[in-house]
């Protein structure tokens, strides 16, 4: 099966074509002139790859350089008010309980509907939730002279407490205000 290439050699026709006369000297010219010319540089970017690994350190070194500063927005509060003690200072879990009535407050505040047929009604509430509000300011000064005590602690939150019941009742009275059910509507 397999053939002896020197049989294939012997039998193949001798090729009739012939070389011109100049062409080795042709081919021994063009193998020297690309032998000896000079190869064609490529350009280094090897600048290139030092510009950027000194780029990649520098900020890095900025990212992770330790500084001193302080927030802006710190350093706008007085340095009295930055160091006292709050309830959400003392323990997390009291911070949780002040941040949930807290955020409740605030919450419904914002449900609340001003017009000008509850304003006497939303006005009253809110004198006395401000009055709530000062005297909480108040303990927390007396949590910062006399020291962390339960009493203290028990009082802020009642405060708290008591300010979101408020908001509560005013809430049920403003919704009675607006929808007045049939008892009302036969006593008047």
């Amino acid at each position: 099966m397999s053939k002896d290439i020197r049989e294939i050699l012997k039998n193949e026709v001798e090729n009739t074509e012939k070389l011109s006369t100049n062409h080795r000297q042709r081919f021994q010219q063009k193998l020297l002139d690309e032998l000896h010319t000079t190869p064609r540089t490529k350009k280094s970017y090897q600048w290139l790859y030092i510009a950027a690994s000194v780029v990649l350190l520098v900020s890095l070194g900025i990212q992770f350089y330790p500084t001193n500063t302080v927030d802006p927005i710190i350093n706008e509060v007085p340095k009295e008010i930055r160091n006292q003690i709050s309830l959400g200072t003392i323990s997390p879990e009291l911070k949780t309980v002040e941040d949930y009535y807290v955020n409740t407050i605030n919450y419904e505040l914002s449900q609340l509907e001003l017009t000008s047929e509850n304003k006497e009604l939303f006005d009253g509430y809110l004198t006395k939730i401000g009055e709530l509000t000062k005297e909480y300011k108040s303990l927390t000064q007396e949590l910062n002279t006399k020291g962390v005590n339960d009493d203290t602690i028990n009082a802020l939150i009642g405060n708290l407490q008591l300010r979101l019941q408020l908001l509560k009742r005013m809430q049920k009275q403003l919704q009675e205000f607006k929808n007045p059910t049939q008892n009302d509507i036969q006593t008047i």
